[in-house]
């Protein structure tokens, strides 16, 4: 207790800035070199599509990011990130413990523990705050990382619930992924934004105030993170959109896994007499993609038909579809930071009309000396949702030695196995320095072994005819392709002949 007259150290949530006041002029210009809008091919691009974000000021009045110690809170609840057994010792639980007194400790022995993803309630003792939401969040591990998304997912959907049943007024979060459990931030954050986003959006009409409580370690992040979910303008919106991970969740925020998405349409076995075939079709459509759910035949005869030729399209659709959702299920469980560490694929910005961007460098792939089907899966598992919208590629071939070339039967298979979204999705790939060799390659490849990928292809000789496709600032390039492409274009120059005129 703080002695008569003195300041008191705790904050009062109702003093602190909410995330709809301006944030000042650095805001503006950041937006400006995210956006380039003097570019109007991509504004108008930008301009056409709706953000699953809008612009909503009710909801930004809602929301206070705070760079300090959450104990200090004075508001309904704050939320405490801790182990199984309640016992973890992390500079959140300290803290808390240090401020709420002895008897927290006490009331943590009658909860009996709580399982990661959960959330449960204690008082709040000696702090400002009434009470305290413990919540466990997931270890993080590369191969179950869908899980962990799930986990931590339900860490903050359960304390906003725990809030909306207990008719809280203000909600004090810290970052619930602690150093300990090895959640990577960024990841964690977009996770944490979002699920409290959606529930504003659909249940939190009572709730007056979400304080996002950072260290000065997280704000950074919080901060670049916020105008994606909580964009303050229409304009913020706008640019944030192309900045948006691929998966959102849905609509409550949870993360979405296709492997668990069977769902029954009401009333299955209650057709209208007059309903037709097609109305029996789109209702088994709305079950899952499982075989038993959509009643297929024998797959051992099936995979007989296909090898003498005698299955249908359909059939031969449904079979490939089988055969990739086996190919994702392993790339989804498998330990690929091998590859991963390679760096030789990853997502940067957009191209002028607002398509993902994913750059593969050749050099980076020692294709003799790693398990090139852990690359395949590798490939897959970053690429999998990417592709449920349009993007293109940017290959760089640039110093690309014999060592790192993809033979031919890789890539078929590679064409072969994946997803029919991959090619239907893919709008360009921008082949960057290739060699005569590589050129003649890729014709042969691109002509006889697949098909409609030879019109998507493009050879691209010096990185400023790639830059009228994608601007600079939206692709990260390597250092060693930027040198080398500074170098072959001085050399170009100085080999051009000068007219000399005489007089």
């Amino acid at each position: 207790m703080d002695p008569l007259g003195a300041r008191s150290q705790f904050v009062e949530v109702q003093n602190l800035p909410t995330w709809d006041q301006p944030q000042g002029v650095q805001d503006e210009v950041d937006g400006e070199n995210l956006l380039m809008e003097e570019d109007d091919q991509l504004t108008n691009q930008l301009n056409s599509l709706e953000s699953p974000f809008p612009f909503r000021q009710d909801i930004n009045s809602k929301i206070v990011l705070f760079n300090g110690d959450v104990a200090l809170l004075n508001c309904t609840a704050i939320v405490s990130t801790s182990n199984e057994t309640l016992t973890d010792k992390n500079p959140v639980s300290d803290s808390i413990h240090r401020y709420s007194g002895p008897e927290l400790r006490d009331e943590l022995l009658k909860l009996k523990g709580c399982r990661t993803g959960e959330a449960k309630m204690t008082e709040g003792f000696n702090l400002a705050a009434r009470f305290i939401i413990h919540t466990v969040g997931p270890k993080y591990k590369a191969k179950y990382r869908t899980a962990a998304e799930s986990s931590l997912y339900s860490c903050y959907r359960n304390v906003m619930q725990l809030a909306k049943e207990h008719a809280m007024a203000s909600v004090g979060f810290c970052v619930v992924s602690t150093v300990k459990r090895a959640y990577p931030l960024e990841d964690a954050t977009h996770i944490a934004l979002r699920t409290v986003r959606r529930f504003l959006e659909n249940h939190g009409e009572n709730i007056e105030v979400v304080v996002f409580a950072v260290s000065d370690v997280e704000e950074p992040v919080y901060r670049k993170l916020m105008p994606l979910y909580y964009p303050r303008s229409k304009k913020e919106e706008r640019i944030g959109l192309p900045l948006l991970p691929a998966d959102i969740g849905n609509a409550e925020g949870e993360p979405v896994v296709p492997e668990r998405q069977i769902r029954i349409a009401e009333k299955p076995g209650n057709l209208e007499d007059d309903s037709g075939d097609d109305s029996l079709e789109s209702d088994l459509g709305l079950v899952g993609s499982h075989a038993f759910a959509r009643m297929e035949g024998d797959v051992d005869k099936q995979r007989k038909l296909i090898l003498q030729g005698q299955m249908s399209e359909a059939a031969q659709q449904k079979q490939h579809q089988r055969n990739y959702n086996r190919w994702l299920c392993r790339a989804r469980t498998e330990d690929l930071s091998d590859i991963a560490a390679l760096k030789a694929l990853y997502q940067t910005g957009v191209d002028l009309c607002g398509r993902t961007v994913m750059v593969v460098v050749g050099r980076n792939i020692p294709v003799t000396l790693i398990d090139m089907e852990k690359a395949l899966l590798y490939f897959i598992h970053v690429m999998d949702h990417i592709t449920v919208k349009e993007y293109v590629m940017v290959y760089f071939h640039t110093l690309t030695g014999e060592h790192n070339h993809l033979d031919t039967d890789f890539l078929k298979k590679l064409y072969d196995i994946v997803d029919a979204k991959f090619k239907k999705n893919l709008r360009a790939f921008y082949f960057v320095h290739p060699t005569f060799r590589s050129k003649v390659s890729t014709w042969f490849f691109v002509t006889f072994s697949v098909s409609g990928l030879k019109e998507k292809v493009h050879h691209i000789e010096n990185l400023q005819q790639l830059f009228t496709c994608i601007l600079p600032e939206q692709i990260d390039i390597p250092p060693f392709v930027l040198e080398y492409d500074t170098r072959v274009t001085s050399q170009l120059r100085s080999s051009r002949p000068t007219n000399v005129v005489r007089t």
